[in-house]
């Protein structure tokens, strides 16, 4: 087993004990879980167009058993793995244990496949993360899963920041900074992967009103964890203009507020050398002006 070093606290966006201890609360009381739902079909959905199969698989991280319900059902994949922010009951076929994302207490080239749900915006550092994923993967193995992306409550976090400083006179901290999904592929290359891959589905949730928004992210565990975060409740002046502001820019005309959430979806391969690679440069063997049918202009031939 091997175990990273834990990110240097004055870099820690996240309180990610928090973050657990919320998520288990909201687990105790109904956790709203329509994201890891709508998530865990989209996965299995990515998951069927590749026609290989994968003898061990690890579910990192995902809250709930929706992901690791999809990946038994599948027909070419061996024994699953569960590693859970959370200890949570077992099922048939699967082997569960409590880890955190960003410490995998596991040897290299392990696994198959490793999927991922909607943890991965949690980890204080992402890069280093992906590096332990990579590394935690045979070769040609496959990383493929989703975190939320930076658009996320764009709503919510505008109306909070404009009632505090009409308020208070300035705005503090209190929807996460999450990654841009053009940002994800670098972050694969970064990390070591071949052939990665990212895009993004926006999922719109329309509400009655910005408190039962607010009351189904406490349900999802998905409140405020950041490190620097206010610690002192929000005054219920700033919360009442919030959701008038919510209202004035967000509603429809039924007078339903939407809600954004933005789901960036990234796969890639461990390394192999069976994988497709770049040509080197000049190593072409027909002309583009030839594959496109027209006349090629060199530039001495240019008016």
């Amino acid at each position: 087993m091997q175990h990273a070093a834990a990110p240097n606290a004055e870099r820690l966006v996240f309180d990610r004990a928090l973050v657990r201890a919320r998520l288990a609360r909201a687990i105790r009381r109904g956790a709203v879980d329509f994201l890891l739902a709508r998530a865990a079909d989209d996965l299995g959905d990515r998951l069927a167009t590749v026609l290989r199969e994968f003898k061990l698989a690890l579910d990192l991280g995902t809250p709930g058993g929706h992901v690791t319900k999809r990946l038994l059902q599948r027909d070419r994949l061996g024994a699953v793995v569960r590693a859970a922010p959370l200890r949570e009951p077992t099922a048939p076929g699967l082997l569960a244990l409590v880890a955190d994302e960003e410490a995998l207490p596991f040897a290299p080239a392990r696994f198959d496949l490793i999927v991922s749900a909607l943890a991965l915006q949690w980890a204080n550092d992402l890069p280093g993360a992906l590096i332990q994923i990579r590394r935690a993967l045979k070769p040609d193995g496959l990383l493929l899963g989703c975190l939320v992306g930076g658009r996320t409550l764009f709503e919510l976090r505008q109306a909070l920041a404009s009632a505090e400083v009409e308020i208070e006179g300035g705005a503090s901290p209190r929807v996460a900074p999450f990654t841009d999904v053009r940002d994800m592929g670098g972050l694969l290359q970064r990390a070591g992967f071949a052939l990665p891959v990212a895009d993004v589905d926006t999922i719109v949730v329309r509400y009655a009103d910005p408190i039962r928004l607010m009351y189904d992210l406490r349900a999802m565990g998905a409140t405020n964890a950041l490190s620097q975060r206010r610690r002192t409740p929000l005054k219920r002046a700033v919360l009442l203009r919030a959701c008038e502001v919510y209202a004035e820019q967000f509603a429809d005309t039924d007078g339903r507020i939407r809600a954004t959430f933005e789901l960036v979806w990234f796969s890639g391969w461990s390394p192999h050398e069976s994988q497709p690679k770049p040509a080197r440069p000049g190593s072409a063997s027909i002309r583009l002006a030839d594959a496109l049918g027209v006349a090629e202009i060199r530039p001495k031939d240019a008016s």
